[in-house]
């Protein structure tokens, strides 16, 4: 029943234009099982990526001192966050890299953004998905049974669309 429904949804996603063949410093790719990293609240609550399956998860990966992070950062606010929030089937997560909790605090303070920003001091989150020395400024689209769907990087305003279409059509 799973490779059916992976089937599914590379074919539905391929029919809109959505296929991606990524090199832009991902170990990962569409249509591989997500690693199960741990994610770190400010108010020191773990969880496991997987206490998420059953929901469609956005990872956004960004930093404080990353440019492009907030540029894009109230788009997601916007256009993903504040749409979805309520929808018990959706779960956003910012992943702040390789920054203390009193910095991540202060960078969602500073841009307005009410989507939880979680912690990642030493990058372990990150480089679970994209290589040593990889950038900022990634967004990974997983299914509700753990599959990553959908990748960004940097922020263009056609890939962010396709994204927000994406995540979309998981939750109808």
């Amino acid at each position: 029943m799973k490779y059916f429904f992976m089937l599914f949804v590379c074919l539905t996603l391929s029919h809109f234009g959505y296929t991606q063949n990524d090199d832009r410093g991902y170990i990962v790719k569409v249509g591989d099982k997500a690693p199960d990293i741990t994610i770190t609240y400010t108010d020191g609550t773990r969880k496991k990526l997987s206490d998420f399956r059953g929901k469609i998860v956005m990872l956004q990966f960004t930093a404080s001192w990353c440019g492009v992070c907030r540029k894009e950062m109230p788009f997601i606010e916007k256009d993903i966050w504040l749409k979805h929030k309520n929808n018990p089937h959706f779960a956003l997560i910012g992943i702040d890299l390789k920054e203390n909790r009193e910095q991540t605090i202060q960078f969602g303070k500073d841009l307005k953004i009410t989507y939880p920003l979680t912690l990642d001091p030493e990058g372990k989150a990150f480089y679970s998905f994209a290589a040593q020395g990889a950038g900022v400024t990634r967004n990974i689209i997983i299914d509700k049974q753990g599959k990553i769907v959908f990748m960004t990087r940097l922020y263009d305003p056609e890939e962010f669309g396709k994204m927000c279409e994406v995540i979309d059509r998981l939750l109808d």
